[in-house]
């Protein structure tokens, strides 16, 4: 494949590169430890309420825990949280995998996720049992929680294109969410939608086939 203009690719986590199934998890939290407010906290977009203040770094694992934890049943515990969370997170597919290493030979990696503290130790382990430690396929990561905002942040994705400095033309963001994808593009980072379910490497061969020519 012909080198493109673009140096830099920034994939978002959940639902492009980790499959989701948030319907798992809102059952483990229900009967697992009897939490029931799941409802109202998890979407598709997995970012309401509690659940938004934790992967915005308003709230700490800590906290979170024990507020969940009010509203459960008596005897469940912190881990018993944890791990009703860990089910919203169903894996890496292969093609993926491979994907992502054949990408790192000729492009500068990236990672730009909503994300939390309680799942990514999950998804981090998932990458280290890949083959593709986080600290190795990927230049630097970009976590929510770390960051102090959520996409689609204006201010998120104007930190992570200065962070990386490059041109603008030069970066992709490649994300599952249209809302997230057209922030980003408001923003000033060229962005792309990808469906989940779908074939990433052929959304990505054809992107950058059509930046090069």
């Amino acid at each position: 494949m012909k080198r493109t203009m673009i140096k830099a690719l920034i994939f978002d986590m959940g639902g492009v590169l980790v499959d989701l199934d948030i319907e798992d998890c809102k059952r483990a939290f229900k009967e697992s430890i009897g939490y029931h407010d799941i409802d109202n906290i998890i979407d598709a977009c997995h970012q309401k309420g509690i659940y938004g203040d934790l992967e915005e770094g308003r709230l700490s694992a800590e906290e979170f825990r024990a507020i969940v934890l009010a509203g459960s049943r008596p005897g469940a515990a912190a881990a018993d949280v944890d791990e009703a969370m860990s089910h919203i997170l169903v894996g890496i597919h292969p093609a993926k995998v491979q994907l992502l290493r054949d990408l790192s030979e000729k492009y500068d990696l990236y990672m730009l996720s909503n994300n939390n503290a309680i799942c990514l130790p999950f998804s981090s382990r998932m990458f280290d049992e890949a083959g593709i430690p986080l600290k190795d396929i990927f230049i630097k990561c970009f976590f929510s929680f770390e960051m102090k905002a959520l996409k689609p942040s204006a201010a998120f994705y104007k930190a992570v294109m200065r962070e990386i400095g490059l041109p603008a033309e030069q970066m992709l963001f490649i994300d599952d969410s249209q809302k997230n994808v057209d922030g980003s593009i408001e923003a000033g980072l060229p962005a792309v939608y990808y469906e989940p379910g779908t074939d990433l490497a052929a959304l990505m061969y054809d992107v950058l086939s059509r930046e090069g020519r």
